[in-house]
């Protein structure tokens, strides 16, 4: 994979935030060598957030977000302001476009309010400094930048590399798992839901991440893993399956041998194991008549047995014998207002940052709501989850935060 081909979810996204006509999309422009953002003197020229994945020297794959002037108005500009919002909960370093002809304004000082409460880096760009006669000593968090002549738009980007610094470091997958010459077993179905002629992204980074510990991946399809197993003169070290296997996986590969999944790896990876874990446990409290919300990260064409529309709400209606109403999402059409929902099963997050998964699941936190993920609910409903956390740091003991799993 190479750099241009690096997923949403594991590059940094800057946003530009400010209000009307403070030159946002200029200096995004200048930032990126781009003409990413259509700029004019009329204000509130950007009307939807605009984003661009690229490179982005000297910080790597980035995702560059413009976004609409935060002091919008009418019933529109209400709507645009709300979309500025959700674009905070995926930035991982936020830029305040300000305009030092004219200073700090009310809407500035709630954006930066906004950055504070949700924990963003985040850097002010007092834009339009070739205007002025005398540029001010720059303090902490801010720079004087010029998007029409460049004036430090170079250290500009500098500045937003080191703040995407801490962004940019990664949990190990599997890496931590795993010793130099060991062999992990994937296991990967082939059937209507694998993309024709490539593997999914969390199969591809585990692959990757295996290779960087110095260990070897052998991939399997699920009908032939008793054979291959049987085959292998040294155990495998870790077995890694598909979710949707995951009751045939753990028939077939014996005790000793650690057993667990894709999407458990990607939920520890995307930092929030712990909490998917004990939301598995409400799967078992649900009634009849209650909501329960299936989210995905990303959009798809759904298959005749897809995983999120047909077999989990199968499963789901297996496990409690209960009447469910099930709803789904998918891509950034998560819903703000979740207290209606008796628990949320999330996909692995792969195409998100871990910003916005955490934020997903703080919202639901909030609001009352158990949030757990695709893997970590099938592993419970097939009573394996304690075995399918069992090697993994912080969950040795078995399931963390005391849940108790219970035979299916």
């Amino acid at each position: 994979m190479g750099l241009n081909d690096t997923p949403s979810g594991e590059r940094i996204h800057i946003g530009f935030f400010g209000r009307r006509n403070a030159g946002k999309s200029s200096l995004v422009n200048a930032v990126t060598g781009q003409e990413l953002s259509v700029v004019s003197d009329v204000r509130g020229t950007t009307t939807d957030p605009v984003r661009k994945a690229m490179e982005l020297l000297p910080m790597g794959p980035v995702v560059v977000i413009d976004t609409p002037g935060f002091d919008d108005t009418g019933t529109l500009g209400a709507l645009r302001v709300r979309k500025t919002r959700q674009t905070l909960n995926r930035t991982d370093v936020a830029v305040l476009a300000a305009d030092c002809t004219a200073g700090f304004t009310d809407c500035d000082r709630e954006l930066l309010e906004l950055f504070r409460e949700k924990e963003i880096p985040y850097l002010i760009a007092w834009n339009k400094c070739d205007l002025l006669e005398r540029v001010p000593t720059a303090q902490e968090h801010e720079i004087y930048v010029s998007a029409k002549d460049g004036t430090g738009v170079w250290e500009l980007k500098e500045r937003i590399a080191a703040l995407g610094k801490g962004a940019g470091e990664k949990r190990p997958l599997v890496a931590d798992l795993l010793r130099p010459s060991d062999v992990a077993l994937l296991v990967i179905p082939i059937d209507k839901a694998a993309p024709k002629g490539r593997l999914i992204l969390p199969q591809q980074q585990v692959i990757r991440d295996a290779l960087e510990a110095g260990a070897g991946a052998l991939c399997v399809r699920d009908r032939e893993l008793p054979e291959i197993l049987g085959k292998m003169k040294t155990p495998p070290a870790l077995v890694i399956t598909d979710s949707q296997v995951f009751a045939e996986a753990a028939r077939a590969v014996p005790e000793e041998i650690p057993l667990t999944s894709f999407s458990i790896l990607m939920a520890r990876y995307k930092g929030f194991l712990e909490e998917a874990v004990r939301g598995a446990a409400a799967i078992d409290r649900l009634r009849d008549g209650d909501e329960v919300l299936i989210a995905e990260g990303c959009t798809h064409h759904r298959q005749c047995d897809d995983i999120g529309s047909v077999k989990l709400p199968r499963w789901l209606r297996e496990r409690t014998g209960r009447e469910l109403r099930i709803r789904t999402c998918s891509g950034a059409d998560f819903p703000e207002e979740l207290s209606g929902y008796r628990l949320i099963v999330h996909c692995g997050g792969c195409m998100l940052g871990e910003r916005e998964i955490r934020f997903r699941m703080k919202c639901a936190q909030d609001q009352g709501v158990p949030f757990t993920n695709y893997g970590i609910a099938i592993a419970y409903m097939k009573g394996i989850l304690e075995r399918s956390v069992r090697m993994l740091p912080g969950c040795r003991q078995g399931s963390p935060a005391g849940v108790e799993e219970t035979r299916a």
